[in-house]
């Protein structure tokens, strides 16, 4: 029993410890890496201009984030449109309505699903849904914008879903239980008593979900038709940071002004991800504070 202890001592105040430390090294070391290989853009590049331009042609030294910008939000919100609905009513059923055996197998669906690698939704994009979509709209060209959140809105689903499910299943039997014995029907249940009270987890896993959207690469450099413009049409080819990184990075020089505008994108991106995250914290944090 006193060995026991001693290991339970040893694991709180070492190794749980020596986790969290570490885990803020490694976070420090990815931004000093991104400023010292990002930051000497700035010397040779305007930074308002390169954030507000809307030029991005390397090989003649233009270099205007703001279509890229404009790509990775533009995508991501329109696979949240997508996602946030699906995936919350997956959740209430999973929780809600579900038999115990159908509940298992339906988390252990989300799980694969989870599981499967972007460059393969990036496969079934090209080959299935951009002739699809360019068959079934009548559009120049499959791979734009829609059908790239397509795809990142599924890949954002078991994300959202798991969170959202989790965070129901811990609202107390005893509310749903006293919301029926008072008249309720089941949807008012939920609608009215279970989201209410699960809504930060709720909202937890919808941020996780953008976030994993935001930061994909693979799909949408595949699928979203790499035209560094600022297209507002649905059906319009489009590009994102992660992918404008993804597919320059292995043709650029290093130390040169190319190389060093993809780090300063990096960067950017970081800092756009840390933003979302430290919103989300904030809104979660109101939220169990109002409640009590």
């Amino acid at each position: 029993m006193k060995k026991k202890t001693l290991w339970q001592n040893f694991f709180e105040n070492y190794i749980i410890r020596f986790s969290g430390i570490l885990t803020i090294i490694i976070m420090l070391l990815i931004v000093a890496f991104l400023i010292i290989d990002g930051f000497p853009f700035l010397f040779e590049y305007n930074f308002f201009k390169f954030l507000f331009s809307s030029d991005w042609y390397p090989l003649s030294s233009k270099f205007g984030a703001l279509p890229l910008i404009f790509g990775s939000f533009y995508v991501t919100f329109l696979a949240a449109i997508m996602a946030v609905p699906l995936s919350l009513g997956t959740a209430l059923f999973i929780s809600e309505i579900a038999t115990p055996s159908l509940r298992t197998s339906l988390k252990v669906s989300l799980e694969i699903l989870a599981s499967v690698p972007s460059v393969v939704f990036g496969f079934l994009g090209i080959l299935i849904l951009g002739p699809f979509f360019e068959s079934a709209f009548d559009i120049r060209t499959g791979l734009n914008a829609f059908t790239a959140a397509f795809l990142l809105a599924f890949m954002s689903i078991p994300t959202i879903a798991s969170v959202a499910e989790e965070s129901l299943q811990s609202v107390p039997k005893a509310l749903r239980e006293g919301s029926l014995a008072l008249g309720a029907n089941r949807f008012q249940t939920m609608m009215k008593i279970t989201l209410p009270a699960a809504q930060s987890g709720i909202i937890a896993g919808i941020m996780l979900g953008v976030g994993r959207a935001i930061g994909e690469t693979m799909t949408v450099m595949m699928v979203a038709g790499g035209s560094a413009q600022i297209n507002l049409g649905i059906f319009e080819p489009i590009r994102t940071i992660t992918g404008t990184i993804a597919s320059e990075m292995g043709e650029v020089i290093h130390g040169d002004e190319h190389y060093h505008a993809l780090f300063m994108l990096g960067f950017i991106l970081f800092m756009i991800t840390l933003s979302i995250n430290t919103i989300s914290s904030m809104v979660i944090n109101k939220i169990k504070k109002s409640k009590g």
